[in-house]
């Protein structure tokens, strides 16, 4: 006996994604100070520093994406890694990522900088969460004009979380929108 396939249902893929998570967003670089906010008597990040970190990554992965952070991966700073480990360990996972997100710091973190910087060099799309009533180094500030970033601007990241997702989503959308189009290759 055959069976029909146009009528027969096919069973929907088991996906971990959420649904209204960004196509095309498997995995993001998240990116903000580290060495600066941590305890000097513990050599580790304060549970009030670590917060917005481990609230971004636990939102990003409950949709399904992976998350690679510094902070995490170093134990908040329990493991730090020395600069010959951590410098190309990073620079690999921000070129390998999706897209990239960070809180450039205030004061700004010069890792974190170096960081978007790699991330816009190597053409990802970048949102920037940015403290309200803060000022930025104009590089942050005119990074749109070079390339594909959503700015939000919060007081914390707990209040905002729509926000980045719509930025997330918008920002990738643009990156995709302008890319160039790949000509289709013609079978020989």
């Amino acid at each position: 006996m055959t069976t029909d396939p146009t009528t027969t249902p096919v069973p929907a893929p088991v996906t971990t994604r959420a649904p209204d998570a960004p196509a095309g967003v498997g995995s993001l670089f998240l990116a903000g100070p580290f060495l600066q906010l941590l305890d000097p008597d513990t050599g580790r990040m304060p549970p009030a520093a670590r917060a917005p970190f481990s609230l971004l990554i636990e939102h990003f992965e409950a949709q399904g994406i992976a998350v690679h952070n510094a902070h995490r991966r170093e134990s908040w700073g329990a493991e730090l890694m020395p600069p010959e480990v951590c410098t190309p360990l990073d620079q690999e996972e921000i070129r390998k990522a999706d897209a990239f997100v960070a809180v450039p710091g205030h004061p700004a973190s010069p890792g974190t900088h170096v960081e978007i910087g790699w991330a816009s060099a190597f053409g990802k799309p970048i949102v920037l969460l940015l403290e309200q009533e803060r000022d930025y180094t104009f590089l942050v500030q005119g990074l749109h004009t070079v390339a594909t970033v959503e700015y939000v601007v919060c007081r914390d990241p707990a209040e905002v979380l729509p926000q980045v997702d719509t930025a997330l989503r918008g920002v990738v959308a643009r990156h995709r929108a302008a890319r160039p189009r790949q000509p289709a290759r013609r079978p020989d």
